[in-house]
């Protein structure tokens, strides 16, 4: 049974960590998996990767499908993704579930290829174009330490992350009167 992860933060270190590759994918990388999966989607997000729930293996999981009603899922594990091919230039507004409150473009490319091992530990390679394409670039940079804020010039990221500082404090706040509410007697 899959159970929610906690979502690490940035400045967190461990976002800044080159993650180790999977020697075997085992029951143990499975219940991660699926743990991530769930905590993706709770979240509600279209891509995690192991260090944003703490973890510096080299696996992430990616659904950008519709999460509308009866609309099928597209979940894909990455198992030690490698890019081993990149075409053209696309540039998308992106965020990150570990930078709440934080949007930005950012420019990537446009096609890649990508191997990896499935959940299953079986290799496979996938050719992904725009919104896939740029998820799986943003969570592999996740596993070689690389936030979107790197892609920001110096100026876009004092602006982000002042953003991302009202983010935080407004959720403080929110968090401070829940608990006044439930502490007051009814």
């Amino acid at each position: 049974m899959a159970s929610l992860l906690d979502i690490v933060l940035y400045p967190d270190d461990v976002l800044k960590t080159t993650c180790t590759p999977v020697d075997v994918v085992d029951d143990q990388v499975r219940q991660l998996v699926d743990n991530m999966v769930e905590t993706m989607y709770a979240a509600p997000g279209i891509g995690l990767a192991a260090p944003q729930v703490n973890d510096t293996r080299r696996i992430t999981v990616i659904d950008v499908s519709s999460r509308e009603e009866g609309a099928d899922s597209e979940l894909i594990t990455l198992i030690n993704p490698q890019i081993v091919h990149r075409q053209g230039k696309i540039v998308w507004e992106e965020g990150c579930l570990s930078i709440p409150g934080v949007y930005d473009k950012v420019t990537r490319a446009e096609t890649i290829v990508v191997q990896a091992l499935d959940r299953d530990g079986s290799p496979f390679e996938l050719e992904a174009s725009e919104l896939l394409a740029v998820c799986i670039q943003h969570e592999v940079d996740h596993l070689d330490g690389v936030l979107m804020l790197d892609h920001f010039s110096h100026l876009k990221r004092k602006l982000a992350l002042k953003r991302y500082k009202k983010h935080l404090e407004a959720l403080e706040e929110q968090k401070q009167q829940q608990a006044e509410k439930d502490a007051s007697p009814t």
